[in-house]
């Protein structure tokens, strides 16, 4: 099987899961869509009431915010690959829990394999204590560039925030623009990082 074949494997995998409590409560599981071949992979908490009825991520109006974003930096969805930590709807997009988290977690990695970014966004406190570190808070490390697992990680405000909180969205243009110059110089050039890559025991990010 090729890599299409497998992700669309793994896909119909999390269609039908039933791991944790949240697949009694959802309508569609939704879990993940894009570039088989992406230049960057997008990585944000969970679906929300929009993605739940039509399966696909970030189709609400975070989704269409998401989109401007990335068109200010000549980016599309066809060229990224779109998921979240956990694969279903929380009800009442109530943050997951641990539990959860764990449940879904294994989907996200082996999509991580399968695709292979060697740039990887995280969309919120949710995706940022999951992969990079249970400590960190999204107004400390965002727009900041790590490296976990051997991929380079960038931390951003996810966009729900920016329709709460109008200030931020100058903040995620901003930290777009500190992305297109990661993705325009390649990814050679490790720009920072939080921890020593041999203190990896606060992050779940390699695989």
């Amino acid at each position: 099987m090729d890599r299409e074949e497998l992700l669309e494997a793994l896909c119909g995998e999390v269609r039908v899961c039933v791991k944790c409590r949240l697949s009694k409560t959802r309508t569609n599981a939704v879990p993940g869509e894009g570039s088989v071949r992406p230049r960057v992979m997008l990585v944000g908490e969970g679906p929300g009431r929009e993605e739940d009825e039509q399966g696909r991520p970030f189709v609400g109006a975070a989704g269409k915010l998401l989109d401007e974003l990335l068109a200010s930096i000549g980016l599309s969805r066809a060229e990224a690959y779109i998921a979240n930590v956990v694969k279903c709807r929380p009800p009442g997009n109530r943050p997951p829990t641990k539990e959860e988290i764990e449940a879904c977690l294994p989907y996200l990695r082996r999509q991580m394999e399968l695709l292979e970014p060697r740039v990887v966004c995280l969309l919120g406190n949710t995706a940022i204590k999951t992969l990079l570190d249970e400590d960190a808070w999204v107004a400390r490390v965002h727009g900041r560039a790590y490296t976990r697992g051997g991929r380079t990680v960038i931390p951003m405000y996810h966009p729900a925030a920016a329709i709460y909180t109008a200030t931020l969205k100058p903040v995620l243009l901003e930290d777009m623009k500190k992305l297109e110059k990661i993705l325009e110089k390649g990814v050679k050039r490790h720009v920072g990082k939080m921890f020593p890559d041999s203190d990896m025991k606060n992050t779940r990010f390699s695989t």
